[in-house]
């Protein structure tokens, strides 16, 4: 396999000259940014995705963008929106897009990050539409997609009925992933669509699922009008301030882009990827007056959660725990599913000036049944009860080339107070750095949110993070930050409070746009419990974990493009041997330009010694499919995606894929075990677009 594969590079190198990057690896590598930091195997960014490819197709005209539509692109800080708004007002509209480099916070990288999704133009869109022309000029996206693993599970053996319903170690539907979406949208200003996902395990068309899907979300939306800024009906994200008091779907944490920690809301958005928890459903809207904005929805939606029932009454008692997995394979996940009604109700009202933006939000939270968990040492603090309230306001405030941001919130149940604050500093094009402090009590919780933290919940932690970004060249680029944190409180596997670290730092060496080098060092220093069993107290540990990682990335001609990896991790602690892993793998990209198809190769090594020393790899994958498997034990693992258009307007991906793992004799426990060391794995989507 190995000589097979230098074969084809080789074949490939010698077959085509010219040198230039394919403007879609700026859409992957942002994608592949946000993904590490979540590391977390199945993840769905559809929504990020959309909005790049959607101004990757319909380029942002910057004579005329708002700051609001320059921070939705996510690739600008706040001074670098407010330089080109300020340019243009001082000196007029930009007649070329080579302007850029007269800006003072726009350097080349920044320039050639953007490029593909911005245009120069002096013609003003509409900005107010009608209904005709929503009609006539409107695209059309539907998307089906098949996905299944070719070995057989032990939670789909053939076993009698009877068994299946009174044992949580079969799965009542086939081993297929199923998903399906529809979506007629013009511009950035209308959107109506269905999403339909079946996972792996769950009924089609039988059982309890008579309806086919498992899964579904319709959404409208409708941005543009004078006062009536946008409305969503249906399905829909919510996002404000820093993210502690609310935001639904998935936001950038600490990444390798040291100075970014400041995250940018956007009020409404639309609702099309297949995560079945982290939305609203019902009613949105913001509305807007001169320099005020209001934005206001209502959401009741089920979910799923265990519930205990009154001893002595068929009627539910209260629930224990809400799950978040959205998955209904077996009868104990199947009853479990929407058993608790969840209402939300809020507002966030938001004063917009040239330079300050300040806001003040109010959000209920309600369930129909008590929600009581069961007290652990470590959630005692947690909310439990009916209904809270949460009440926060945030700033944004910019003064010559300091910009201050943060959020203060406080829940009702507790009447605790939590906060995020933070300040990012531009020196010039060459340098910046930010300071973020964040104090989140221990008996703070709101259950929809993503402020920056350590852990999962922006919950008993304190911290403070400093990021700094340096350009030593044209061509070298220094990321590093450190993040100091303490845990007041017990956390999970924590029996006492703890502290610990995090540093990285990452030099990148970019010559040109076809040839780009980085090298990563990552140090991470948390306690958890001693795994020392021999003593009556279980003590407190440091874990250290070391990762080091070299990675490059070249294009070869206009049509190939090579990427090598190797990384390496190393963990200590008392209790345990030192353990280490590794993983090398190499990618290669064959996109030419004349022909209707790209094709992806990956063939990759890894050894660890064990589930904690894992490594986690973005893969390339079909539209809207966000792959990063965590890789452990001892294996290799290669997949090769071709994807191929036609008509111009229909396109279709096949990717299969086959991890072998060495010495092992099985792979998964329990419903997921397989017999044997290999599990392969394939997909296959269509895509319209008109």
């Amino acid at each position: 396999m190995i000589k097979i594969l230098l074969y084809i590079i080789a074949l490939i190198i010698i077959s085509f000259n010219g040198k230039t990057q394919d403007k879609r690896e700026i859409i992957q590598q942002r994608i592949e940014l946000i993904a590490e930091q979540l590391g977390n195997e199945e993840i769905d960014l559809t929504t990020n995705l959309d909005k790049l490819n959607f101004y990757y197709d319909h380029p942002l005209n910057l004579n005329f963008a708002t700051s609001e539509e320059l921070n939705d692109l996510g690739l600008l800080n706040e001074f670098q929106v407010k330089n080109i708004i300020l340019h243009i007002e001082i000196n007029g509209k930009l007649i070329s897009i080579y302007e850029l480099q007269s800006l003072e916070y726009w350097d080349l990288s920044t320039i050639q990050l953007v490029l593909p999704f911005v245009k120069v133009d002096d013609k003003l869109d509409q900005v107010h539409i009608r209904f005709k022309e929503v009609v006539r000029n409107g695209n059309i996206e539907a998307f089906a997609r098949y996905q299944s693993i070719f070995q057989h599970k032990s939670g789909y053996d053939d076993v009698s009925d009877s068994i299946q319903m009174k044992s949580s170690s079969y799965y009542l539907g086939n081993k297929d992933h199923y998903y399906s979406r529809f979506r007629y949208y013009y511009r950035t200003n209308f959107s109506l669509g269905i999403t339909a996902d079946k996972d792996p395990g769950e009924c089609f068309f039988k059982g309890k699922e008579t309806k086919g899907f498992d899964f579904y979300s319709l959404h409208a939306f409708y941005k543009g009008g004078k006062y009536l800024k946008s409305i969503a009906i249906g399905d829909y994200q919510i996002q404000i301030g820093q993210g502690l008091n609310l935001w639904t779907g998935y936001g950038f944490g600490k990444t390798s882009d040291a100075t970014n920690i400041k995250k940018t809301a956007t009020s409404i958005r639309p609702y099309s990827s297949v995560d079945e928890t982290r939305f609203l459903r019902g009613l949105a809207f913001d509305v807007g007056y001169k320099k005020l904005a209001l934005t206001t929805f209502l959401s009741l939606k089920k979910v799923d959660a265990n519930s205990i029932a009154d001893t002595f009454s068929s009627e539910l008692d209260f629930i224990s725990s809400i799950q978040m997995s959205g998955l209904h394979r077996t009868p104990t996940e199947i009853e479990r599913k929407n058993k608790l009604t969840e209402k939300m109700v809020g507002f966030h009202l938001k004063y917009n000036l040239r330079n300050l933006q300040c806001g003040i939000s109010a959000i209920y939270q309600g369930y129909n049944i008590n929600y009581e968990k069961v007290i652990q040492p470590y959630n005692k603090f947690d909310f439990r009860g009916k209904d809270f309230c949460s009440l926060s306001s945030d700033y944004n405030w910019i003064i010559q080339n300091f910009n201050f941001f943060g959020e203060i919130s406080r829940v009702s149940y507790s009447g605790v107070i939590s906060q995020v604050h933070g300040v990012l500093v531009v020196l010039d094009s060459r340098a910046s750095f930010s300071l973020l402090f964040r104090n989140y009590n221990k008996a703070y919780q709101t259950l929809y949110n993503s402020g920056i933290s350590e852990g999962n919940a922006t919950q008993n932690e304190k911290g403070l993070y400093f990021g700094f970004k340096m350009k030593c060249s044209n061509a070298i680029v220094l990321n590093s930050y450190i993040d100091l944190f303490t845990s007041p409180w017990l956390k999970y596997q924590v029996n006492s409070p703890s502290s610990g670290y995090e540093f990285l730092a990452q030099l990148t060496f970019k010559p040109s746009k076809d040839l780009e080098l980085y090298g990563r060092y990552r140090e991470q220093l948390r306690q958890q419990n001693s795994r020392d069993f021999d003593v009556s107290i279980v003590e407190v540990e440091n874990v250290v974990q070391r990762n080091y990682r070299f990675h490059l990335s070249y294009s070869v001609s206009k049509s190939i493009i090579l990427k090598s990896r190797i990384e390496i991790v190393t963990i200590n602690r008392i209790s345990n041997y030192p353990e280490f892993g590794s993983l090398i793998f190499q990618d290669i990209q064959f996109r030419p330009k004349t022909a209707p198809f790209e094709i992806s190769l990956r063939y990759s090594f890894f050894q660890t010694d064990s589930y904690d020393s894992r490594i986690y790899a973005y893969e390339s994958n079909a539209l809207n499919i966000f792959s990063i498997p965590a890789f452990y034990y001892n294996g290799s693992r290669f997949y090769c995606m071709i994807q191929y258009t036609f008509l111009r307007k229909l396109d279709a991906c096949i990717k299969y894929g086959s991890t072998v793992y060495n010495n092992k004799k099985s792979i998964g426990t329990g419903a997921e075990e397989i017999k044997g060391n290999e599990k392969s794995d394939i997909t296959i989507q269509l895509r319209l677009k008109i």
